[in-house]
């Protein structure tokens, strides 16, 4: 049986690599799926899919989507928030580097744009009175400091607050029903990761870092986490942070 059969998500960031594999995943469990992206060119046509498209740093357009997505599917008890951004080329750096306008631009995409979401998702499945499930996306650069390779501060800084946000919604909605949970990946192969995916100094470390297969992780891995914590199987799991990272953050 298809783990989310009869159940309506909400997908953020499902015209990406992994919030595209989401989707993927989700219709193939038997979800609709109101799938949100800032360009939802890339969505895939389904009957069991409507896109939206929307910029997750505006509060009124995410209030709007979940409206939406209530309107054309009757609910709302699945979400998964991958939307987020690389702010490597907009200025983020080292704290002694990054600068303030890649400091905004990444805390307002990766982190406010994930409480816009979870704020607007909570208030639909209280009002819907059934309970729901949230997984927002992280990093393990959100959990131990990442080296020269990879620092980039201000992504860590949002991914650390993706995780304490998590946690403080998984306790506080707990006995209302409402779980949510963390996937927190090393390194993905998807578009966001190309410049790690091409430079040979990384590709050389990924034997140390990610000892488990000593290669990129796929999107595919991401969905099936996404599945599982969605699904029927986590009904006993809230405030965890599920790290997909090839035995990154176990050394």
């Amino acid at each position: 049986m298809s783990v989310l059969n009869g159940k309506v998500a909400m997908v953020t960031g499902a015209a990406g690599g992994i919030g595209g594999a989401v989707l993927t995943a989700f219709i193939g469990e038997g979800a609709r799926v109101f799938a949100v992206d800032r360009d939802v060119s890339g969505i895939p046509e389904s009957p069991s899919v409507e896109p939206f498209a929307c910029e997750v740093t505006d509060a009124a357009a995410v209030e709007a989507a979940v409206a939406q997505c209530r309107s054309r599917f009757g609910a709302l008890q699945v979400a998964f928030n991958g939307a987020g951004i690389s702010g490597r080329g907009l200025g983020d750096g080292p704290v002694d580097a990054c600068t303030d306008e890649g400091w905004k631009a990444v805390i307002d995409t990766n982190l406010t744009g994930v409480f816009h979401c979870c704020r607007a998702q909570v208030r639909a499945m209280l009002e819907g009175g059934g309970g729901g499930t949230i997984v927002n996306l992280a990093s393990v650069l959100g959990l131990v400091g990442g080296d020269d390779d990879f620092a980039t501060h201000a992504y860590a800084a949002s991914k650390g607050g993706v995780i304490a946000l998590s946690r403080a919604i998984a306790v506080t909605y707990a006995r209302r029903g409402i779980s949510c949970n963390v996937i927190a990946p090393g390194l993905i192969a998807t578009p966001m990761s190309a410049r790690a995916q091409t430079d040979p100094k990384i590709r050389a470390r990924l034997a140390e870092l990610q000892p488990l297969t000593g290669d990129f992780g796929r999107p595919d891995d991401v969905a099936a986490a996404a599945v599982y914590l969605c699904g029927p199987g986590s009904r006993f799991t809230t405030g965890a942070v599920l790290t997909l990272d090839g035995g990154w953050t176990a050394r």
